[in-house]
């Protein structure tokens, strides 16, 4: 099938957007380059679950008349087609779904904060992505939105939660994904689809008006991209606190997409393969570390095994019942958008149990496991003292098989029944729960530890298995150090680049 533009599918945003700034193209050819591409290659994905044709076409044309009445327009990403996660970002008059059913038609009755910055970069939304349920797993499989599938092979995850965007940016039909990232829900779909992806530190992006901190600050959302300066220019376009915001970061010392262009001072590295959270890591996530550090070092970086020592079992739990907490939380207030009581029907059985467990726990237990949490930052903090970077696996896995991390029948007929009777306490001492999430932490056990701690970290497409499936690695930095990840990851593209990288 022939698409329009077919230049589109080798350009990143920058470069889009200067083909409009110098009148070699229109946001309204743009627009429907992306749309032509959702057309042709979405269903085959279902990662854009709720296409904004006509907002996208009505967004072009404004931009055009912007231009013509100031010629000087300087949007970075003026008339630059984006995705916006189905989560969290609210576009005025759109529902926000979150993955539940329930709220497939209620709308958002105003831009949240980030997406009014998008608006102000001159993004053009062409659809909302997939997302699991309340972004609560590492793959976006809900019931309510039905499976994303992995363009590099469709019976494979896309990871999650931000997996419908990572789809759709891998698949060429838009070149930024906007995504949130609570647990890894940025860097593994980045991983799985085998684009770049940074989560931001805590406190860096805005998140009003509607919400506060989410998940205590461990969710910061930004962009996957194909490029790292699309990354880097986002950020730039979007970063800051804004009203009553909770927590502010440090302010950078330039713009982060002159960072992406300057090579690091040599950098003392420390690599590991030791999982936080879990036990075992596939082969080739350990050959993909390995050929990252090879590489680092080969670009004049000290690459040394070091690993900051923390209690993974006790961790984990702590991030259980915060999320168990938080779970609630959104369950009641999903009841509040309803105008009802919430019901067990609301949510997916899954969800309703973690609810449970939430309900369960006392003010105490979501109190000391903050606290367990938060010691962690401590020991991660003074590790950064003697390293500029920490680099691991993202994932302990390549992409499995989509429905592999899924509740067996038989546990989701117990977690049925327990949750028909309300109970939140035999379910922790069933320790059903308990084994579901392990599986889930078997896969992830690599990112959620830094957004506990707060710290930046991406994930970078280096590498790619004998089957031809990406396996991303982590970078981790100190606090509020956007800018070396930024170097390092332009210094590693331009020694490696993977945009003509495509899965098709």
């Amino acid at each position: 099938m022939t698409l329009p533009l077919p230049e589109y599918d080798q350009l990143d945003g920058l470069a889009m957007a200067d083909l409009v700034h110098r009148r070699e193209i229109t946001p309204t050819e743009l627009a429907e380059a992306a749309l032509a591409r959702m057309a042709a290659r979405n269903p085959a994905l279902n990662a854009i679950v709720r296409p904004l044709e006509a907002m996208a076409r009505e967004m072009a044309q404004a931009l055009e008349a912007a231009l013509k009445a100031s010629p000087d327009h300087h949007a970075p990403f003026v008339g630059v087609p984006m995705v916006i996660k189905d989560m969290l970002a609210n576009i005025a008059n759109v529902p926000t779904s979150f993955g539940n059913h329930r709220l497939q038609q209620i709308v958002a009755p105003d831009d949240s904060e980030l997406v009014a910055r998008y608006r102000r970069a001159g993004a053009v939304f062409i659809g909302k992505s997939n997302t699991p349920e309340f972004g609560l797993t590492p793959f976006t499989e809900s019931e309510a939105l039905g499976p994303a599938h992995n363009p590099w092979d469709t019976g494979k995850t896309t990871g999650g939660s931000s997996g419908g965007s990572g789809a759709a940016v891998a698949a060429r039909i838009v070149p930024i994904g906007h995504g949130g990232d609570g647990g890894g829900s940025i860097r593994i779909p980045a991983s799985c689809n085998g684009v770049f992806g940074l989560k931001p530190s805590r406190g860096r992006m805005p998140t009003g008006p509607v919400f506060g901190d989410s998940w205590r600050g461990f969710v910061q959302e930004h962009v996957l991209t194909i490029s790292v300066r699309d990354s880097a220019a986002m950020l730039d376009a979007t970063a800051g606190e804004d009203i009553g915001t909770p927590v502010a970061c440090p302010r950078q010392e330039r713009p982060y997409l002159d960072e992406v262009q300057r090579d690091p001072e040599p950098l003392r590295i420390a690599v590991t393969t030791t999982p936080f959270f879990g036990k075992d890591v596939h082969p080739d996530c350990i050959a993909a570390l390995d050929d990252a550090a090879t590489l680092l070092s080969s670009l004049g970086h000290h690459v040394e095994r070091a690993e900051p020592v923390v209690n993974g079992a006790a961790l984990a739990r702590a991030f259980l019942t915060i999320v168990a907490g938080e779970c609630r939380a959104d369950i009641a207030w999903l009841g509040q958008q309803l105008g009802r009581r919430p019901r067990m029907d609301d949510v997916e059985v899954s969800t309703w149990a973690l609810g449970l467990v939430g309900r369960s726990l006392s003010a105490g237990d979501y109190a000391s496991a903050a606290r367990e949490l938060q010691m962690a930052g401590r020991v991660v903090g003074r590790f950064h003292e003697r390293y500029d970077l920490l680099l691991t696996p993202t994932l302990a896995a390549p992409p499995f098989t989509i429905g592999a991390l899924q509740p067996t029948a038989l546990e989701r007929a117990a977690l049925s029944v327990i949750g028909r009777f309300g109970l939140g306490n035999a379910l922790r001492a069933a320790g059903m729960l308990d084994d579901i999430v392990d599986k889930v932490y078997a896969f992830m056990p690599y990112t959620a530890l830094f957004n506990v701690t707060g710290q930046p970290a991406m994930s970078v497409p280096l590498y790619w298995n004998a089957t031809g499936l990406p396996i991303g690695t982590q970078m981790v930095a100190r606090f509020g150090d956007e800018a070396t990840l930024f170097q390092v990851a332009g210094q590693l593209e331009r020694a490696r680049p993977w945009a003509a990288r495509v899965p098709f």
